[in-house]
């Protein structure tokens, strides 16, 4: 390790970063299946990035008659594509040489894994891009999951389609970014439904092979993992190139603990009838120790007989620990137990020091009553204690090879220093295969020891003799001490790997529960439950709900969409009866699947069922602890179902809410907005009814030209709640033309002179100023709704300057007052609708808090900009709000500007 105290960049992720400033960009939209909308969504960022000034070019987009994307390829420039003569025809195919030519800032390149006709420079078009990219041109590009060469063997096995065409994985990993295209595969089905994706027939093929759910569903698994795995090695990079280091007896009782001898069951069945004569509730437990192996046979007999207790109306329960008395005793005065139950213990052997079981809770049971079931002759033939592992022929090895050291060193030593206690090494050599290869080895070691030490340290030396009775005790205590240590180290090596198991089965429930927890649907709520019941069971998965009534597959790993007659029936049992069904149960045992009832509370109703294959011949059977698993992946699942269904409730009262509470801010802005011309129209036209003909001509025409004035008032506010409508629905149109930004200007303050302002105003535009290329009305609307917002917040006497002046690409026009300005927690919302100020006049505009947000859509659907700065720049009041658009026309328009010229 480095003894620097500063931590130091990597050289090769520097190296890597200064490679890619070298070349071009390259941005991958990742789709799950074809149709997702990739090619739209490169193509409605790349409009984006034109808007901002960007220099873009389509090179190559295919766009498969699909009329949205054919919309959005308008107004881009295009490359001709280059004709190769192949078979007898001409095929038109991307032209590296003009995209290397026009050399634009952004070309889009679809079809990444899209292969070249004979002729071609290159065989494949990926090639084509990467010598776009090393001439420092950025290229855009789309690319399905299913291309990926690294997969595209996992994607025949789910679709059973073999994909040709295919990108190398060292291609997907020089891209500087990877965009996840995504689509609900029910959303996809209605696209190719519709005839959006592919023609009918093509579409109605797909639908039958290709575009299934259960395939839709793994596809974006697998992209969703390639694109997380991209974010992973991405953030590696990034650290890397920066340096960062990363009892009462009040009521009877009763426990029987159930174990794996074949007396099993008859000692719960003598439970269950002591219980129902004391009319009791009990419980069946089994108490597992930690490190032991329970054999195949065991755990068979320890299952059936915890099935049958939980069949005859127990409650069981699966505890873990060393001291088996002391845990049920534990247990026992926890759940207020009266009386336990127990099997006689196997008859006792020659030398046993270890007390059976009915000894030890005897002997610590206070208050408890101990029964002891004596079994039948047959039932005391009890199976021999399972030894331990013998650790291997690399144990055996191994203590040989640490008896050999110790031996050497200590001959080492003797030779220098008088040491009267060589058979330490001797124990040391015994621990290390104790705690690298379990008990046997140890024990070996042990022995070998007690050879090693007679033979080269007990007189007489270098013979197996022993010629003092005093060395020959000293052996005896070695030789038992070793085999103690090495039994000790064996166990605690065993314990130790039995709890980093249990630690891995708990570490895997808590990052399952945390997932589950960040996801936003129940889709994918269950789709991540499937993934996680197969990992930790190794079976195949299946959720089902009942989203319309009947139970429905809503997630499956591997993806599945359908089940046979008799699972179907299994889980609508398991679902109806609130019990498991199907394989390894007493109902419906011969279907393929088991499946398991869960709710999000114990009176709640089941959400669905969670199904678990039977599994092939030979595999692990699926025991006890299988099932309690599954049973807790299952509340965790229900938990998380019930969590996202109340998120979504949730969120749909909050829109209907803030759905409400804007009807009702639109109502009433309307109704006081129109309210105020409305009665000034009537008032006015029901003078010149009543009294138009006595009144003099000037008169006359000034109450004429108020009601003109009021109806132009109350046009402009329906103007503007049209606009906000059309802007919401982007259903906005621009007809764009030439026009005079000063006559802009001129029209503004005229329009807000004709409505009352009595502020002064100025105007000042910048010599020379350059034609914009804009829509007239839209532009006159953005204006006059500043304008309008500068006079509604300024007293009467204030000044209000219009100027506009070009910026590079850019003409900026800018209303800048005199007035009291923006409040700073208000600045920020300017823009958003229904946002108004305290301080009002009640003069100029229509004060429903809709204008400054119609300019902010008017202009950013021109392609610019809006921002208000408050207070003015060089003042300490006032506001300022600047608009920016830019000057250069769409390219398709650069024609007409040159003919009107």
């Amino acid at each position: 390790m480095s003894n620097e105290a500063t931590p130091r960049a990597s050289p090769d992720a520097l190296l890597a970063a200064a490679e890619r400033e070298m070349r071009g960009k390259l941005r991958i939209f990742l789709g799950a299946a074809p149709g997702v909308g990739k090619t739209f969504a490169m193509l409605q960022a790349a409009r984006a990035a034109k808007a901002g000034g960007l220099d873009v070019v389509v090179g190559l987009v295919e766009t498969h008659g699909r009329a949205e994307t054919e919309a959005l390829v308008g107004g881009f420039e295009v490359l001709a594509r280059r004709n190769i003569p192949y078979r007898g025809r001409l095929v038109a195919e991307f032209d590296v040489d003009a995209a290397l030519k026009r050399a634009p800032q952004l070309l889009l390149v679809d079809e990444y894994a899209h292969s070249n006709i004979e002729g071609s420079r290159h065989a494949k078009r990926w090639q084509d891009v990467q010598e776009l990219l090393a001439a420092g041109i950025n290229v855009w590009t789309t690319l399905n999951i299913q291309h990926v060469e690294s997969i595209n063997d996992v994607v025949q096995r789910i679709t059973g389609v073999r994909v040709r065409e295919t990108v190398p994985d060292t291609a997907l990993q020089k891209a500087d970014e990877i965009i996840l295209v995504d689509l609900p595969p029910d959303e996809l089905l209605r696209r190719l439904a519709e005839g959006k994706v592919y023609v009918e027939d093509t579409a109605t093929r797909a639908v039958q092979s290709f575009f299934k759910p259960s395939n839709l569903t793994a596809l974006r698994e697998l992209a969703l993992r390639r694109v997380a795995a991209r974010v992973d090695s991405d953030l590696l990079e990034r650290m890397q190139g920066s340096a960062i280091e990363g009892p009462w007896a009040v009521g009877e009782r009763l426990l029987v603990c159930v174990g794996p001898d074949v007396a099993a069951e008859r000692v719960v069945r003598e439970a269950k009838r002591l219980a129902d004569l004391l009319d009791a509730s009990w419980f069946a437990v089994t108490v597992e120790r930690p490190g032991r192996t329970v054999a195949a046979a065991e755990r068979a007999r320890l299952e059936a007989g915890m099935r049958l207790a939980e069949s005859l109306g127990a409650q069981t329960r699966s505890l873990v620990a060393g001291d088996i008395a002391a845990e049920l005793l534990r247990f026992a005065r926890f759940e207020n137990v009266t009386q336990i139950v127990i099997g006689k213990a196997q008859p006792r052997r020659p030398l046993r020091l270890r007390r059976s079981l009915a000894d030890a809770l005897v002997r610590e049971a206070d208050g408890v009553a101990i029964h002891v079931v004596t079994a039948e002759s047959v039932a005391r033939r009890m199976e021999r204690p399972k030894l331990p592992a013998s650790g291997g022929a690399a144990g055996y090895l191994a203590a040989t090879a640490c008896v050999a050291l110790a031996s050497v060193i200590g001959r080492l030593l003797t030779q220098f220093v008088a040491l009267p206690n060589v058979s330490m090494l001797y124990l040391l050599a015994v621990l290390v295969p104790a705690i690298r290869y379990g008990v046997w080895p140890a024990i070996f070691g042990s022995a070998l020891s007690f050879l090693a030490y007679n033979f080269f340290f007990i007189d007489p030396v270098g013979t197996l003799t022993v010629a003092r009775p005093h060395e020959l005790l000293a052996l005896v205590i070695f030789l038992t001490v070793a085999v103690l240590i090495s039994a000790i180290a064996g166990r605690a090596r065993e314990q130790t790997r039995a709890a980093a198991l249990r630690i891995r089965a708990t570490r895997r429930l808590y990052d399952f529960t945390r997932k589950l927890s960040a996801l936003p649907d129940r889709t994918a709520v269950a789709e991540a439950a499937a993934i996680e019941i197969h990992a930790a069971l190794g079976r195949a998965a299946v959720i089902l709900t009942r989203p319309g009534g009947d139970l429905a597959i809503a997630a499956a790993w591997p993806p599945e969409d359908r089940l046979d007659t008799a699972s179907m029936t299994a889980a609508r049992w398991a679902l109806d009866h609130r019990e498991a069904a199907g394989a390894g149960t007493e109902t419906l045992p011969d279907a393929a699947w088991r499946f398991v009832p869960f709710a999000g509370s114990a009176e709640a109703e089941p959400l669905g069922v969670i199904g678990v294959e039977r599994g092939a011949a030979g595999s692990a059977p699926f025991d006890a602890e299988s099932e309690a698993l599954l049973a807790t992946l299952a509340e965790q699942t229900a938990a998380a179902l019930v969590r996202a269904r109340l998120s979504t409730e949730v969120a749909s009262a909050r829109t209907a809410a803030e759905t409400e509470r804007v009807r009702n801010i639109l109502l009433a802005s309307i109704s006081h907005d129109f309210r105020t011309p409305l009665a000034s129209i009537l008032g006015a036209s029901t003078s010149l009814l009543d009294y138009g003909g006595g009144m003099p001509e000037a008169t006359r025409r000034d109450l004429l030209g108020h009601i003109r004035d009021e109806a132009e008032h109350l046009d402009a506010m329906v103007r503007n709640l049209l606009s906000m409508t059309r802007l919401e629905a982007g259903a906005l149109e621009l007809r764009r033309d030439w026009i005079d930004v000063a006559e802009v200007l001129n029209r503004a303050v005229a329009a807000a002179r004709r409505r009352g302002a009595q502020q002064g105003f100025s105007i000042r535009v910048a010599p020379a100023l350059p034609l914009l290329f804009a829509d007239p009305g839209l532009i006159d609307q953005a204006l006059g709704n500043v304008v309008g917002n500068a006079v509604r917040h300024t007293a009467p006497t204030s000044k209000i300057e219009l100027a506009a002046e070009a910026t590079g690409d850019r003409l900026e026009i800018a209303v800048t007052d005199d007035g009291p300005g923006i409040a700073a927690e208000v600045l920020p919302h300017v823009f958003e609708k229904f946002v108004r100020a305290a301080h009002d006049n009640g003069d100029g505009g229509d004060g429903s808090g809709l204008g400054l947000a119609i300019t902010k859509g008017i202009v950013e659907a021109h392609g610019g900009t809006v921002s208000a700065t408050s207070p003015a720049p060089g003042a300490t009041l006032g506001t300022r709000i600047t608009i920016r658009l830019p000057l250069a026309p769409p390219p398709d328009m650069t024609g007409a500007r040159q003919m009107e010229g």
